[in-house]
This record gives C-alpha cells, sequence and structure tokens, in this order.
C-alpha cells in the first residue's frame, strides 16, 4: 500500500528546480496532517467524474471505462483498476496526504471490507456531469444515482459502526465533488443536445444544478465539502484537437466559458455557507495552477502539455487508449496529460500538494 514512488519515477526523471520545491510541498503537507493528529477527517468520500472515478464504471454498461492497459501501468502491480490515469488519481492523493489511507476505492465492483467504509469510498463515475444530461448521454452514473449508492453506504456504515458513530463520521468527513468538465467540453460545445440554450444560460443551468446537489448532500449529513472548479477547458488536449486549429492552440471561448462557470459556482457557494447552517463548503480553484503548469512547463519538470501519453496524444481517450493500437509514451514523467482528458500521476500530485496546502486548513 505505501507506495511512495510516482509513474515512472517521476521524481527522479523532473528537473533540478521542480524536484527540490515538490519535495518540499509534500513535506509541509505531512507536517501539517501530523499536526493535526493525522487527520481531523475520519473519511474521504467522493463524488464526481472520470478525475475521481477508481473502477466504478467498471460495474456498469458504459463505454467510459479503461480498466485495460495502460491505463494502470505505474499502479500497484501496474494494475488498471478504472483509474483514468497511469497511477494515483486525486482522490488517492489527497487521502494519502492527509494521512486517511493511501487509496479511496470505488463503491461498485469492490470487495470493501469494514476498514473501506469506515474511511471512505467513492461513488465517482466518469462521463458525468452536474447536468444529468451529460452522464446519460454516455450511460454514466448521474450525480442523483451517486447519492442514492451514498444513501446505501450510510445503511452500510451504521451496520458495522452503529448509530452514533456512523452518524459522526457522517457529519465529520471529508467530501470532495469534482465535475462539471464534461458539461462545456461534451455536452454543449460537442453535442447539440443543449444548443437551446445560449452558454451563459447553460452556464446558469449548470450551476443550479450543481447547487441543487450540494444542498441534498448537505441534507444527508454533509458538513465539509470541498468543490474543485473546472480547469482550463480549452487547454485540454483533446479540445485543442476538436477546436484548436492546425497549430491546437487552447481554446480561449472554452477557457473564458470555463471561467465564467467556476465564478458564478464560487458564489453559489459562498450564498450557501451563509444559509446552510453548520456548513464549511470551500470552492477549490485548480484552473489557475493547471494553467500555470500548462503555460510554464519547465518550472516543474514537464516537457509535453499538448499531446497526452498516450498513443498519438492527440485523440485517445477510454477505449482508444489501449496496448493494441496506443502503447503508453517512453517516459510519461515528462507529460502533463496522460490521455487527452486526463493529467498523469505526476501532474496530479503536484497539483494536489498546492492545492491542500491552499485550501487544507479550511476543509481539513
Amino acid at each position: 500500500m505505501g507506495r511512495t514512488r510516482m509513474g515512472n519515477n517521476g521524481f527522479i526523471r523532473a528537473s533540478s528546480t521542480a524536484l527540490p520545491l515538490l519535495i518540499f510541498l509534500l513535506e509541509l503537507i505531512r507536517g501539517q496532517a501530523k499536526a493535526t493528529n493525522r487527520s481531523r477527517a475520519p473519511a474521504l468520500i467522493v463524488f464526481g467524474d472520470s478525475i475521481v472515478d477508481p473502477g466504478n464504471n467498471n460495474e456498469i454498461l458504459t463505454t467510459v471505462r479503461c480498466n485495460f492497459p495502460p491505463y494502470g501501468k505505474d499502479f500497484v502491480e501496474h494494475k488498471a483498476t478504472g483509474r483514468f490515469s497511469n497511477g494515483k488519481i486525486p482522490s488517492d492523493i489527497i487521502a494519502s496526504l492527509i494521512g486517511i489511507k493511501q487509496y479511496v476505492p470505488a463503491y461498485l465492483g469492490t470487495r470493501l471490507d469494514d476498514q473501506d467504509l469506515l474511511t471512505g469510498v467513492s461513488f465517482a463515475s466518469g462521463g458525468g456531469g452536474y447536468d444529468p444530461l451529460t452522464a446519460e448521454l454516455v450511460q454514466a452514473l448521474t450525480l442523483d444515482e451517486q447519492l442514492n449508492l451514498f444513501k446505501d453506504y450510510k445503511k452500510k456504515l451504521k451496520a458495522i459502526a452503529g448509530e452514533k458513530r456512523a452518524s459522526t463520521i457522517i457529519s465529520r468527513s471529508l467530501y470532495i465533488v469534482a465535475t462539471g468538465n464534461d458539461d462545456l467540453a461534451n455536452t454543449y460545445f460537442t453535442s447539440p443536445f443543449r444548443r437551446n440554450y445560449d452558454l451563459s444560460s447553460y452556464i446558469k443551468f449548470v450551476v443550479q444544478s450543481a447547487s441543487s446537489f450540494f444542498q441534498k448532500l448537505y441534507h444527508l449529513g454533509a458538513r465539509r465539502i470541498g468543490i474543485t472548479g473546472l480547469p482550463p477547458v480549452g487547454c485540454l488536449p483533446s479540445q485543442r484537437s476538436l477546436a484548436g486549429g492546425i497549430e491546437r492552440e487552447c481554446v480561449p471561448l472554452y477557457n473564458q466559458a470555463a471561467q465564467t462557470l467556476n465564478s458564478e459556482l464560487q458564489m453559489e457557494i459562498q450564498r450557501l455557507n451563509r444559509t446552510l447552517p453548520g456548513s464549511r463548503i470551500v470552492y477549490i480553484d485548480i484552473y489557475t495552477p493547471l494553467l500555470d503548469m500548462i503555460q510554464r512547463p519547465y518550472v516543474y519538470g514537464f516537457e509535453e502539455v499538448k499531446r497526452g501519453c498516450c498513443g498519438t496524444g492527440i485523440f485517445e481517450v477510454t477505449l482508444t487508449c489501449n496496448s493494441y493500437t496506443a502503447p503508453a509514451c517512453g517516459d510519461v514523467s515528462k507529460y502533463l496529460f496522460w490521455d487527452v482528458y486526463h493529467p498523469t500521476e505526476r501532474a496530479y500530485t503536484i497539483l494536489m500538494t498546492q492545492v491542500l496546502q491552499r485550501y487544507g486548513s479550511m476543509l481539513n
């Protein structure tokens, strides 16, 4: 369980500038965790999309899956668990850094023992979003379906821990919600199904859908909730290929849409904190640090930010990223992105370390 190396020896091959910085940040976070008895949160409970799906999609009828090589090439035993990366995903990294456990398991299809349930699971489903249509288009789990799984989880938790302890775990746990990318990238900009909305109206619809979910989660007992904003969607390799022209540049319209959605989401979160007693809902900016990694890759030891490591790096993701037609690159540590949607384990670790450095005291 205690694996310390990163994907394809990412630490070792990173630039001499990036290495000391990353080690310093990791030690800072670990020190903060020890200072608070490792973690004030007894469990990490996760909702969202492929960014934090550790394998739930393996158990449902969807093409959005990755339980085959080269996915997982740098995970434990080089196993493709259904995580959409070469190794750990953000939920694993957060749980590890704050001292809960090394990996957050999928709720579906996993043999969960009592300790797994007591310390948290992920209900996330690759391909989903705040807009329920986003998940429906690819037969992924909607957020309401993820909440139904959470209700089932609560029953199991009460059975093994008792009513009082289970209630304490639910109220004191850290909840992470990471989704929304596919609402813009897939449902709005790529498919025709939401074109009855102009962009501004669609963003408002997504934010209201998000708010409804947060309130449902609150009424089911969650109090400390970290909400990740959208990344610079227009700089994902997939969107560069689809709309970035011959040079595959970042798409300004997509990035502006992500920024607008993030701004409105942040305002809605502030409103909810004022109206939901005892809530601590924290907006987590990942747009700014990820854009910095894209614009200044040399600072972090990356050489390639426009392509994914898998295959040509131009279009491969899920089924098209496979060991038969799209083998992985030779040195994944040089790449910011694993496939055309998802960062590498090393990129995730840098990003999540920065996130916890900035927001850890608010969340933990």
